[in-house]
Order: C-alpha cells, then sequence, then structure tokens
C-alpha cells in the first residue's frame, strides 16, 4: 500500500486522538533512539510502517490525515538493549500504546513476546529477533463521541453510600433473566434484571473489580486456568474487550461501557472501577515485552539503584509502576480524568494503593501521587479509596492516608471476624470499629466515612465460606494450595466444609446474620460483597483469582431468598436512619443538657460500662445505647438532623445472655427491629418492651431496638 501523507503533529495529547478529519499520534520514548509506527488492516495484515520523525523533548509525534477511527496500530521503538543498565528496546516486538482507548482483543502467549530469547543460557541479556506482531493485540483508533444524554455523576454523600463489589462477568453469568449473549458483559450488568435486583437489595454503588484491559498469565494458560479477576493490567485506558457483549473491535466495548455506566446512572447506581496502576502484566524481567517494558523501560518501571537489571516490587507481581517520574506519574493522572470525564465513573478502588505512595522507598502520604489528586478539579471532587497496604517495608498503612481519602479498613474487617469467632479481649477493638474507627482516622481530621467497612472482599472466603472452613482449599488453583492467605480468622462452627448437620448450618446462617447486621449498623461506608447475601460459596477456595467457572460466578438459582430479604432490610433501616450514617464522630457527651449522652455502652446487667469493664478479658456481650437526638451533623439546609433512638445488643457468647434494658430516660417504649435468631429484621410488628426490661438474647446474636421520636 501506498505510503500515507504524513505532517508534524502534536506532542500532546499522548496517544491516538481523532479530530474528524485524521488521527495524530503521539508517544512518550524518553530514552528511545527511533520509533516506528505501524499500521493494520482488520485482518491483522501489516499495511504501512511510518519512520516518527519529529521529537518534542520526550514524546514522538506524527499526524496522518485521513485515517479514521476502527484504525488498528501498533509501535515498535528503537534504543540501546542493554538490560544490565536498564535498557530493553527491541524493534522485533509490536508495542501496545499506553494512551489506546480500545484494543482487538487479548492477544495470544507465544515465545516471540519476550525480548530475550527463551532458553537461552544467558536468559534476558540474550536478545530475540523473532517479531512478535501475530501474538500482540492491536490498538484501535475511537470516537470519543457519545450521547450521554444529559448523564452527569451522581455524587451520592458518602454516609448514604452502600457499596456493592462485583466482578462484571461473574455476577451475571449465571443470571437466567438475562439474554444468554448478555450474560458475564458489560451490557448484561446493565440489563434491567440485573439493575432491579439491585434495587430489591438497596444498593446505590457498584464497585467493578478490574475493567482495564488486562494480561492473561502464561502460566495459567498452560495449566488451563485463566485471570478470572483481572489485576494484571496493560493498558490503563482501554475496557476489557472479554467483558463485552459486542465481540467487537474497539469502538464497540467502548460504547458498551458507557451504556452500562449511563442506565447504572439512569437507576440511581454509582460505578466505581478497581484501578491497578501500582504494576503492569509484564511482570519481572523475565516477563513478556509487550508495551511499557518495550517503550521505555528506565522511565515506566522502579529499577533497582545497584542493579537496574532487576525491579523494585513492592506490589508481589514481579515489578512495581514508576510513579516517581512525572510522565509516568502524568499516565496515571490522564487515565484517571478519562474515566471520569469520558466513561462518566464516579470512583475509583486503588488496588496496593501504599505502592502508589512511595517516593523513594519509604511511603510519603504527602508525596507526589497524592499532592496532584488532591490539586486536580476533577479528580478530588470523586470517591478515592486506598486498599492501604503493600508487601514492601512498612507497607501495611490502614488510617494514614490523607485527607479526603477513603480506606479498606482491614482492622474493621479483622476485629468482626475475631469477635464473632468469640476471640477473648475484643470489646475496646471492637467498639471502636463500629463507631467509625476514631483511632484511626480522627487526628487527622477525617471523619467516620474515611472507613470503608467489610468482612469479606473478592480475595479471600466468601461469608459463607467464612463461617464454613478453618482452613483454606485451594486445589483446583494447581498451586499445592500455597496461595492464598492461611491466617483467616474463620470458624466452621465445629464441621469443615459442607454439611448436612442442621444444627451446624443454623449457626451458620445465624453467624452470616451477625456479620450482616454488625457491617450495616456500623458508623463509616459498608461494602458487601456481590453473592454473600444470597449463600454463595467458592467451596473454601480463599484465592479464586485463576477460577473463571461456577466456583467464582454467582449461583442465581440457589440463591438464599430469606438471607436477601434479611440484607434487603439491613440496608433499608441503614438508610433511613440518619443515626447509623453519621458525618461526625461521637462525643459521649450529653444532649441538649439532659444525663443521657450520644453514645453509651453498657452492660448486660444495664449498668454503665467502667474502664475496669473494658480491660476484662472474657467479656463478650455489650449494649449501646445510640440517641437519636445527639445527631451534630446539619442537612443541606443547615437545619439539624433528628432521628428516633436506638438499643444494640451483641452477645458472641454461646449461650444466652440476659440484657437488662436502660432506665426511662433513654426511652419508654422499645420495639424490636432487629433480631439475627429469629432472622427478623423489621420497623413494623416487633416486639415491645419497656424501661428496665430483661430480654433473653441467645448465644450468637444480635438483637436492635428502636425507641421512636416523640
Amino acid at each position: 500500500m501506498d505510503k500515507p501523507e504524513t505532517w508534524p503533529g502534536r506532542p500532546y495529547p499522548l496517544g491516538a486522538r481523532y479530530d474528524g478529519k485524521g488521527v495524530n499520534f503521539a508517544l512518550f520514548a524518553e530514552n528511545a533512539w527511533g520509533v516506528e509506527l505501524c499500521l493494520y488492516d482488520n485482518d491483522g495484515t501489516e499495511t504501512n510502517r511510518i519512520k516518527v520523525v519529529e521529537r518534542t523533548h520526550n514524546s514522538w509525534h506524527v499526524y496522518i490525515p485521513g485515517l479514521r477511527p476502527g484504525q488498528q496500530y501498533g509501535y515498535r521503538v528503537h534504543g540501546p538493549y542493554e538490560p544490565d543498565k536498564g535498557l530493553r528496546f527491541n524493534p522485533n516486538k509490536l508495542l501496545i500504546d499506553p494512551y489506546a482507548k480500545a484494543l482487538n482483543g487479548t492477544g495470544k502467549w507465544n515465545n516471540a513476546l519476550f525480548g530475550y530469547e527463551i532458553g537461552h543460557e544467558k536468559e534476558d541479556l540474550s536478545f530475540s529477533e523473532t517479531d512478535s506482531a501475530p501474538y500482540v493485540p492491536k490498538c484501535v483508533v475511537i470516537d470519543d463521541h457519545f450521547d450521554w444524554e444529559g448523564d452527569t455523576q451522581l455524587k451520592i454523600p458518602l454516609n448514604k453510600t452502600v457499596i456493592y463489589e462485583l466482578h462484571v462477568k461473574g455476577f451475571t453469568r449465571l443470571h437466567k433473566a438475562i439474554p444468554e449473549e448478555l450474560r458475564g458483559t458489560y451490557a448484561g450488568l446493565a440489563h434491567p434484571g440485573t439493575i432491579s435486583y439491585l434495587h430489591k437489595l438497596g444498593i446505590n454503588a457498584v464497585e467493578l473489580m478490574p475493567v482495564h484491559q488486562f494480561v492473561n498469565d502464561r502460566h495459567l494458560v498452560d495449566n488451563n486456568l485463566t485471570n478470572y479477576w483481572g489485576y494484571n493490567s496493560i493498558n490503563f485506558f482501554a475496557p476489557h474487550p472479554a467483558c463485552s457483549a459486542s465481540g467487537g473491535c474497539g469502538q464497540e466495548q467502548v460504547s458498551e461501557f458507557k451504556d452500562m455506566v449511563r442506565e447504572l446512572h439512569n437507576a440511581g447506581i454509582e460505578v466505581i472501577i478497581d484501578v491497578v496502576y501500582n504494576h503492569t502484566g509484564e511482570g519481572n524481567h523475565l516477563g513478556p515485552t509487550i508495551s511499557f517494558r518495550g517503550i521505555d523501560n528506565m522511565s515506566y518501571y522502579r529499577l533497582r539503584e545497584d542493579d537496574r537489571r532487576h525491579y523494585m516490587d513492592y506490589t508481589g507481581t514481579g515489578n512495581t509502576l514508576n510513579t516517581v517520574h512525572p510522565t509516568i506519574l502524568r499516565l496515571i493522572m490522564d487515565s484517571l480524568r478519562y474515566w471520569v470525564t469520558e466513561m462518566h465513573v464516579d470512583g475509583f478502588r486503588f488496588d496496593l494503593a501504599t505502592a502508589l505512595a512511595r517516593e523513594f522507598s519509604d511511603v510519603d502520604k504527602w508525596g507526589s501521587f497524592f499532592d496532584v489528586l488532591h490539586q486536580d478539579p476533577v479528580l478530588s471532587q470523586v470517591k478515592l479509596i486506598a486498599e492501604p497496604w503493600d508487601i514492601g517495608e512498612n507497607g501495611y498503612q490502614v488510617g494514614n492516608f490523607p485527607a479526603g481519602w477513603l480506606e479498606w479498613n482491614g482492622r474493621y474487617r479483622d476485629s468482626m471476624r475475631e469477635f464473632w469467632r468469640g476471640e477473648n479481649e475484643m470489646l475496646p477493638e471492637f467498639a471502636n470499629r463500629i463507631t467509625g474507627s476514631s483511632d484511626l482516622y480522627f487526628d487527622d481530621w477525617r471523619r467516620p466515612v474515611a472507613s470503608i467497612n467489610f468482612i469479606t472482599a473478592h480475595d479471600g472466603f466468601t461469608l459463607r465460606d467464612l463461617v464454613s472452613y478453618n482452613n483454606k482449599h485451594n486445589e483446583a488453583n494447581k498451586e499445592e494450595s500455597k496461595d492464598g492467605e492461611d491466617h483467616n480468622r474463620s470458624w466452621n462452627c465445629g464441621v469443615e466444609g459442607e454439611t448436612d448437620d442442621e444444627k451446624i448450618i443454623s449457626l451458620r446462617k445465624k453467624q452470616v446474620r451477625n456479620f450482616l447486621a454488625t457491617l450495616f449498623l456500623s458508623q463509616g461506608i459498608p461494602m458487601l460483597l456481590a453473592g454473600d447475601e444470597m449463600w454463595r460459596t467458592q467451596k473454601g477456595n480463599n484465592n479464586a483469582y485463576c477460577q473463571d467457572n461456577e466456583i467464582s460466578w454467582v449461583d442465581w438459582d440457589n440463591m438464599d431468598e430469606q438471607l436477601v430479604e434479611f440484607v434487603s432490610g439491613l440496608i433499608r433501616l441503614r438508610l433511613d436512619h440518619p443515626v447509623f450514617c453519621r458525618t461526625r464522630w461521637f462525643r459521649s457527651e450529653p444532649v441538649n443538657g439532659a444525663r443521657v449522652k450520644d453514645i453509651e455502652w453498657f452492660l448486660p446487667e444495664g449498668n454503665t460500662m467502667s474502664l475496669e469493664h473494658w480491660n476484662t478479658s472474657f467479656a463478650k456481650s455489650i449494649g449501646v445505647f445510640l440517641s437519636g437526638e445527639g445527631i451534630i451533623s446539619r442537612d443541606p439546609r443547615g437545619n439539624r438532623i433528628v432521628d428516633d433512638s436506638f438499643y444494640l445488643m451483641f452477645n458472641a457468647h454461646d449461650d444466652t445472655v440476659i440484657f437488662r434494658l436502660p432506665p426511662a430516660e433513654y426511652g419508654n417504649s422499645w420495639q424490636k427491629v432487629i433480631d439475627t435468631h429469629e432472622c427478623f429484621v423489621s420497623e413494623e410488628g416487633g416486639r415491645e418492651y419497656g424501661p428496665g426490661d430483661e430480654i433473653y438474647l441467645d448465644g450468637r446474636s444480635v438483637v436492635l431496638l428502636m425507641s421512636k421520636r416523640k
């Protein structure tokens, strides 16, 4: 084919940008000697190879008039191949544009993808001359235009947010009310059958596991497995095509994702996406050369200062993205802004966020990554959620992220598991967690909503498995069960795994209700793992990252309808009552001059707790009074917020404990609204009690009483 006309083009924006008349291509490659742009037809045949001659600072650029959306392309980058110096250029390898908005597939594994000769005695110090183009997914030029029909971010208040973590494919793959061709896709998530269920449950924010284009690890493919979770990104702009119902090439999956966001927004449901900027799917020094490594290894990755051949690995995946480099930091910021402004997502959950905060080796919460996010007028206004740990030194940073950030509260998860399996000396920790974890967030002028409370997440046991297994059972992963967490703080209620013993099953379901009631009655933002409300099991697999099958998919046919109704009632109760959705801390001070405080802690005998009682190692039962008159927050118009008052009773003992209700100044009439032993949740028709009455609280159960405001 004849060479197309080329113009110098512009160095920014990076990526391929269609302007209605042609396409501008721009690529950052600081240490490269030269760049070639390769154009492909829809059959994967190279039609042109264009030498990019224009370079402004560290960006190579060219404009091609007449090119249109749908054009497929990739890069070949020239430069020194000196791995011991951190340089790994190899023009025999076709490379994915880091700013590509879509790709035409996921590629396929072949030895040609590696920059060195597989099996060579010098390993990655050798040089491969094999062309990788047939095995690399091609980038696709898209048109960003989309009719959003007036859609904008929903901006649901933090204290009213209920997050539901789900996998796009796994959530609808077995949903028979959805047309088969849409199951397991972005379109399937936007289907009325899905949305009606989310409405029924009361969910107003879905947190999607990774949707960025990712790599399916070679060792998994060789074992007939797959990277189901997707925490292995190779591009930070393109939605993963395998989750698209269209099966199209580029533009279709982008539009389908936008359709999904628009439909969820129309239903009042926010979209938060799980993003993996801490590492890429190219792995360690023996990994493939697919994109960043071949474009400019020394710039994109953090290399060891004393050994440039190898990578700093704070993530356990072989490499760490170099967020200290200003252009790599800009890549992340450009990606985030793109997903907000062009894809309309409402927030992000940052995988291993601590790795992004490392300036050199130490974690710096005032570092450049946090600084630019804080200053950005777009990104500072969306929900930013940190997974506040990595595997590096001092990597566990729960409670240490700066103001404006929300955190997966790992200490909440651990405390709730320990308390409900009956561990001693848990009351002080338990009290801190259900009141918003002020010990973690108060000193930094953060508020209870900084805490994302969860019992389970994608990584670990499901809630059913948490009460059914003492040990992980990951044999299906073909890693000799060496993978996955060993210290799960789980309790199988007396039998390991599945059982026909009705008493064991009954106890397990009650324990699940205890976890759920505690979660939705705690201060902070609750996060529920999809399927936990259905009694979903992964058969004891606590690391199902490679199980793209019934182990991981939500089983709609065998859901526990009673448990679903229980959870729906919990969410409805929480959102109806601001006493459970506080935006400010409890003060433990008298309300309006009365003796009664905004929160008070009681012994089962009906007396208030003393310091001595808090330090009793074997105590496992407690009562909590929450005053509806003690909410110091104001509504959007500045009016005082008041609510009914509530009395919570927790009993983690095996045996029944008698609770005596507090005197009349706390409430003259109490109505039961939750009882986990009876699987009861309702604001109407519950048994009524008076001051000083005794309540027999069954072993391992929660009861909530309500005193209506006069």
